[in-house]
């Protein structure tokens, strides 16, 4: 009876101290008290490691922004930006006052009004012009992935990045520890005997023993000499080009960036690369002056740990809260929060033409039934749901009536919102938003669309895998 009462006791006081620390994610608090019910001792332990460190988080802010605030002057000062919304080419603007407002403020990175983008939407594509891109450097190339295989694609990489360094470019390598962590030695040792500086990004065991395994760097980026950069859904890979048989064709969206808003670009690598080496780097020519080949306004909304607002979840919120025709969305992952869930619902009951694309074929078995949990409601609130049949969609794109767009990193997910660093670019330009609606009616033609009564027929079980994986779907 006494061994009884201890485990009990012990069983409490993990109960309370999950509770005192996640009181203000209640889902996420429900989602660890199932692991801790199924598991007490194990459950408690895994907490500890992988959820939410207060401590390390704030050590995480103060780093990144120290550099920030030593090179924010210079950056500003060179990039023409867009500072009253009468400045705002797209007349849709005229009346959102407090989209603008909160768009002004939201990230470290402002509206740029000097800019010219082109949306690539596979994998072919995007290699084929970062590659170009890289072959062309003169100065300095930064390249940062979540994941970077040791494939034929990434090989490549490998050979351009070693000439270029040969040459005299500065090239500097990131990527994510976790993401990454099947890159093999080899391959690393042959870019650092050529010059290339390469670091990991949160090693996973450093990142398990200091906690913050939890804390994953999804951003995908390439900036070439300060002037050109790229941004986007696009990992490094043969899967990306669509040579794995089980996923098939890889549907994906990617920018390639020209103008102001690359000094942002630039800006979000470096912060991540003084988290990664602890070397600071505010040189001012990697921020050059550059020629305007373009009007277009574009906004660099970057969010993680190192920052103090959740910026890339406030903006798809705002942006969803103001639609007036229509909200589509493409991402391969769909485990939305409850602002963003009850968004989109009463969006869609007010009539707005709410358009969400997934996956009909899924990387990951679990994810993929909790995104299914968040679909019934929404079905019988009137939202459209799609699901991507030619191959494997996995282009994180959101579309507000012709009021903007924005192409990223982020998923329409919990886990992109509030625990890895991400980065989206917001497009406000027409030609641009014009270009993407596009894509995705294209893309709409290869779909098939869920229907309320076919998915309430569903089996059993399936649901209660649904349900489970809704429990557990803050932590996926």
């Amino acid at each position: 009876m006494v061994w009884l009462l201890l485990v009990f006791i012990v069983f409490i006081f993990q109960m309370a101290t999950i509770l005192l620390l996640e009181f203000r994610n209640p889902s996420k608090t429900v989602a660890w008290m199932f692991i801790l019910f199924c598991c007490p001792m194990i459950g408690f332990v895994v907490y500890y490691f992988v959820a939410r460190d207060y401590k390390a988080r704030k050590q995480l802010r103060t780093r990144g922004s120290q550099l920030f605030r030593q090179i924010r002057a210079l950056i500003w000062s060179r990039a023409v930006t867009v500072k009253d919304i009468e400045e705002m080419h797209n007349p849709e603007f005229r009346h959102q006052e407090r989209l603008f407002n909160l768009l002004s403020r939201l990230s470290e990175s402002p509206i740029t009004g000097c800019n010219r983008s082109r949306v690539l939407t596979d994998g072919e594509a995007t290699f084929g012009a970062m590659l170009k891109a890289m072959e062309a450097a003169k100065y300095h190339i930064h390249i940062e992935f979540y994941i970077f295989r040791h494939d034929e694609i990434g090989t490549r990489f490998q050979e351009i990045m070693i000439r270029k360094a040969k040459e005299g470019v500065k090239v500097r390598f990131m990527c994510d520890g976790l993401g990454s962590c099947k890159l093999k030695r080899e391959f690393v040792d042959k870019l650092k005997e050529a010059g290339v500086e390469f670091y990991l990004f949160l090693p996973p065991l450093l990142a398990f023993l200091d906690r913050r395994i939890n804390y994953r760097n999804h951003r995908k980026i390439i900036v070439v000499d300060g002037v050109k950069g790229f941004v986007g859904g696009i990992n490094v890979g043969d899967d990306y080009l669509g040579k794995y048989p089980k996923m098939g064709y890889w549907r994906d969206t990617h920018l390639e960036i020209e103008g102001d808003a690359v000094y942002f670009l630039q800006n979000v690598f470096l912060n991540d690369w003084q988290l990664a080496s602890g070397e600071k780097i505010a040189d001012p020519a990697l921020f050059p002056e550059h020629h305007c080949g373009g009007d277009e306004q574009i906004q660099i909304v970057s969010s993680g740990p190192d920052q103090a607002w959740n910026a890339i979840q406030e903006f798809c919120f705002t942006a969803i809260s103001v639609a007036k025709k229509r909200i589509w969305i493409a991402s391969p992952y769909f485990i939305p929060d409850p602002g963003i869930y009850e968004g989109l619902k009463t969006a869609a009951v007010s009539g707005v033409d709410v358009r969400i694309m997934i996956p009909w074929r899924a990387d990951s078995r679990l994810v993929h039934l909790a995104s299914l949990s968040y679909v019934e409601e929404l079905l019988l609130a009137g939202v459209r749901f799609f699901q991507y049949q030619k191959g494997f969609i996995h282009a994180k794109v959101l579309i507000v009536d012709d009021l903007l767009a924005s192409v990223g990193t982020a998923n329409m997910d919990m886990r992109s919102f509030f625990c890895n660093f991400e980065l989206t670019a917001a497009l406000y330009e027409q030609s641009a938003i014009d270009r993407l609606t596009v894509d995705f009616e294209k893309d709409m033609k290869v779909c098939r669309e869920m229907t309320k009564r076919e998915f309430q027929c569903r089996p059993f079980l399936h649901k209660k895998a649904e349900m489970l994986c809704r429990i557990l779907s803050p932590l996926l």
